[in-house]
Formats: C-alpha cells, structure tokens, sequence
C-alpha cells in the first residue's frame, strides 16, 4: 500500500514523478530535491550553501506533508555538480541533521537538472 506524498510548498514535479511516496504507513520515499524556491520557480542562490539550505528546506516541508520531519530521516543521497563543493555542503546539511544523523551516500555527477549545484534525495520512517 502506498500514497502520494504531494505539497505547494515544495516544487512540483517537473516530470513523470511524484515529490514522495509514502509506503506500508511507515516507509517515505522523497525523490530528489533540486534547490527551487517553490514561490518563485528560481534556485536560491548561485552558491553550494543557498542551494543545499533549499533542497533540504523542501524535502522537510515535503515530510512535514506526509506527517513527519527530518528526525524521521533514516538515509540520504546527495548529488554534487562538484565534489569540491562537499565541505559546504557539508556544514549546512549538518544544520538540519544534528541529532542521530542519517546515513548518507555523497557523489560527483556530470550535470543536474537545471544546472542545479546539488539534488537531495531521502528516505524516512514514520
């Protein structure tokens, strides 16, 4: 049994994708976060912090949607325009994950959508 996941305050999804999917009541799926302010279809910023700060802004309203928060986030997969750019992101990530912090997997891809500097992707447990 699954569910949609879907918030405006978060951005639409811009293909054959939904913004999550919740699983078996426990399990949330959240697809990969670009850093698009909702409001304003723009990226944050041109910098690594503006726009690792959006794309974990939006997974956690994309949480609080399906009734959780980033407490509940269990694993997460960063994808990075450059790896150089990792200890920036790096020390905003740890902003939004203090506590009991989610495994995580951090790459070097080619390109993003959009140009993007980072996509984020998680995974939660209710």
């Amino acid at each position: 049994m699954s569910k949609v996941i879907h918030t405006e305050k978060a951005p639409a999804a811009i293909g054959p994708y939904s913004q999550a999917i919740a699983a078996s009541g426990e399990f949330i799926f959240v697809s990969g976060q670009l850093p698009v302010v909702p409001e304003k279809g723009e990226f944050a910023g041109d910098d690594i912090a503006s726009q690792t700060e959006q794309s974990l802004k939006n997974i956690r309203s994309i949480l609080q949607a399906a009734g959780a928060d980033m407490e509940n986030v269990v694993k997460t997969t960063v994808l990075l325009k450059d790896i150089g750019d990792f200890a920036a992101m790096n020390e905003v990530y740890a902003k939004f994950f203090t506590k009991d912090c989610p495994a995580r997997a951090a790459f070097q891809v080619a390109a993003l959508p959009k140009g993007a500097l980072v996509e984020i992707e998680a995974i939660a447990v209710k």
